[in-house]
This record gives C-alpha cells, sequence and structure tokens, in this order.
C-alpha cells in the first residue's frame, strides 16, 4: 500500500486476469448491495446480531447496544463502510486500501459470532460450519484481491498510478 505505484505484472495471463477481475467486481457487489440494502430498510440496526454475539466480543457488543450514541456510529459505519468498500472494489478505486477495510470488516463480523463448536445463535444460519463459513472466506478472497491487484490494469487505480509515475 502506501504511496508508491504497484507495479503491473505482465505475467497475469487474460484468464487470471478475468478471474481476479471478476472476483473484485463481484465481491464489490456483494459489499455494495449489503450496504445499499440496510440505508434504504428504515428498520435496520446492527443490534439484532450485537445482541447474538458469543465468545470473546459479548461485553463489547452488549456495551454498544445499551449505548444509543454507539449503536448509531455502529449502524453507520457499517452502512457506509459496506457501500463505499463495494464502490471501492466494483470501479477498481484504491481497491487496495478497500480490501484491506473489506477484510477488517469481515473478520469483525467473523470473531463476534464464529462458527464454533458449542455456539449457540438465535438467528438460523444458512449451513452448518465449524471453523471455515462464508465470511472467513471472503476475507481469504479479499486478501487475494489485495495481493493481486487487478485495479491498476482494468479499474480507475489505473489512472491514478499512471499519473503518479508519470511525475
Amino acid at each position: 500500500m502506501g504511496n508508491k505505484a504497484v507495479p503491473v505484472s505482465p505475467e497475469y495471463t487474460n484468464y487470471q486476469l478475468i478471474g481476479l477481475t471478476t472476483l473484485r467486481v463481484f465481491i464489490g457487489w456483494h459489499f455494495l448491495y449489503e450496504g445499499i440494502a440496510k440505508m434504504l430498510n428504515p428498520y435496520w440496526s446492527s443490534a439484532a446480531f450485537l445482541l447474538d454475539v458469543k465468545w470473546i466480543f459479548v461485553g463489547l457488543a452488549e456495551s454498544i447496544v445499551s449505548n444509543p450514541t454507539a449503536l448509531g456510529l455502529a449502524d453507520n459505519l457499517n452502512i457506509w463502510g459496506l457501500t463505499l468498500i463495494g464502490f471501492a472494489l466494483m470501479l477498481g478505486l484504491f481497491s487496495r486500501w478497500a480490501s484491506v477495510v473489506g477484510m477488517v470488516l469481515i473478520l469483525i463480523y467473523y470473531f463476534f459470532t464464529p462458527p464454533l463448536v458449542g455456539l449457540e445463535y438465535l438467528k438460523p444460519r444458512e449451513g452448518s460450519y465449524i471453523i471455515v463459513n462464508k465470511n472467513l472466506i471472503e476475507a481469504c478472497a479479499l486478501y487475494v484481491i489485495y495481493l493481486f491487484p487487478t485495479s491498476n490494469i482494468i479499474g480507475l487505480d489505473r489512472l491514478i498510478y499512471r499519473n503518479q509515475t508519470a511525475k
């Protein structure tokens, strides 16, 4: 990350570039959709999620829910974080930063409600997971996007980095 331009590797095959770019855009779409869906739902709040937290972050979750200011902040960070990360990934704009911030957000979800044996959640889950669930997989996919920044080839980052290296 930093201010240095990330070198564009001529070693990507067309199939690799298409696959990595598709992964970036699809994850971006997922984030964007989740953010906008929450934004448009006047009844959405992170309170239900936070009340179902198990494991080591129960105290933190309870303190957020019990404080209206903290809950409002958590709600807005979720809505705007998801939306902005989604836009950035889809457009290939600051996608390495968006990947890192997206990983952090997804890992917060993961560690607040980990799929560990013995933890029972009120909200029904999509499947039966032990340790690895869709949040952990998406965080790993974001790490791949961070490692292989296709936005420098196909995305708005290409324009930014081209201008930086021309100076």
